[in-house]
């Protein structure tokens, strides 16, 4: 990857947040020469009108991203990728709940919007690097090869958003606090002259500021809003809904169907309009099919053995991944796993080596067809 000596010119994606405030921080100490980004992706913010902290509002923190640069004593600039942003991420965000699917817009930024506008303005500023302040590490094997791996601090790892990387990039990218601890992050930036008090960090979806998902989908796709029925695993009705859109495997809350017993929603049928409701028992999936798959090390072309993690919050269970034709994968987990849930990622790992991913298509029921 080169030392700051050899390569000094990197470009930082500047959010405004504690990490990327540390990482271009680090960079500087380092001795590169560094280019503050901020990338602004959704509306801007107006400091006269908002009451909220910082930690509240949305990933485009604008004023404390040049606040940090000033007193880095760096170049800064916004890039407005608004409009790529909503073709890119929000369409397809909102396209993934209309169509049945739960989908991770935080890992189709990092895919679709965030890391290519980073390159391209490192093309524009000539510069050797992009950085970020993620939570994961690009280190060669024992061949040379860069591969991504988890973030040294595996309760901050974020290497499950960014495994739709291309594997291209990997040579041209830093990240400063991978290889750190969070308890070491936060003096840091407390000497930047973040506010204590005001650099919590935010597990909000970016453009989603009131935090609910549902409101945010009825204000930009009223078409979502379509009553329909609540049905058992029977095909028996139990009630009716607002829409299927507003509902996701594994969703326990917000049902108001009178039942004796706990009902969780188990399948989501967007043709339809209609939303299954089942036991615990009927979220568990032995297996499913992943497509629209990323691989960051070799392709599998046999069965091959590793440990898959299906949601960001959760842990990597052991499983075999077999291919199938035209570029889909089967997962076969040693044991069966909790509302594996279309639109969300399975990302594959050896270890802490990211392997690659794909997108759940369906659980286990329709993996045993393909």
């Amino acid at each position: 990857m080169g030392t700051a000596k050899e390569m000094k010119t990197v470009v930082v994606g500047m959010s405004g947040g504690v990490d990327s405030s540390v990482a271009a921080a680090l960079l500087v100490e380092q001795g590169y020469q560094v280019h503050g980004v901020t990338l602004q992706t959704w509306e801007p913010e107006d400091p006269e009108t908002t009451s909220k902290k910082w930690q509240e509002r949305g990933c485009c923190k604008v004023g404390i991203a040049k606040y940090v640069a000033e007193r880095l004593g760096i170049s800064h600039r916004v890039v407005d990728i608004r409009e790529r942003f909503r073709s890119s991420v929000i369409q397809d965000f909102i396209g993934g709940y209309l169509s049945g699917e739960t989908p991770n817009p935080c890992v189709r930024c990092n895919e679709r919007v965030k890391f290519g506008s980073l390159i391209e303005a490192a093309e524009t500023l000539a510069a050797d690097y992009v950085a970020t302040g993620h939570y994961v590490r690009v280190l060669p094997n024992d061949a040379g090869i860069l591969r991504l791996h988890k973030g040294k601090d595996i309760q901050k790892d974020q290497s499950y958003f960014l495994y739709r990387l291309n594997r291209a990039w990997l040579p041209k990218v830093l990240f400063p606090v991978g290889g750190m601890r969070k308890e070491q992050v936060w003096p840091m930036a407390e000497e930047i002259g973040l506010p204590a008090d005001e650099i919590k960090e935010s597990q909000e979806i970016c453009f989603v500021t009131n935090g609910d998902y549902r409101s945010f989908l009825t204000q930009e796709a009223p078409e979502a809003e379509r009553p329909g029925v609540f049905v058992g695993t029977d095909g028996t009705v139990l009630g009716s809904h607002r829409g299927a859109a507003f509902y996701t495997r594994g969703q326990r809350r917000g049902l108001r169907v009178s039942s004796d017993r706990r009902l969780y929603v188990v399948s989501v049928n967007a043709l339809s309009n209609t939303v299954v409701l089942g036991r615990e028992d009927d979220l568990q999936d032995a297996s499913c099919l992943v497509h629209d798959v990323n691989m960051l090390g070799p392709e599998i072309t046999a069965p091959s053995h590793a440990s898959v993690k299906v949601r960001y919050a959760g842990v990597a269970a052991p499983a075999m991944i077999v291919p199938l034709p035209a570029g889909r994968l089967r997962v076969e987990f040693d044991s069966p796993q909790r509302a594996l849930t279309p639109g969300q990622s399975a990302v594959f790992y050896q270890d802490d080596v990211v392997l690659g991913g794909g997108i759940i298509e369906a659980g286990a029921a329709s993996a045993r067809t393909a």
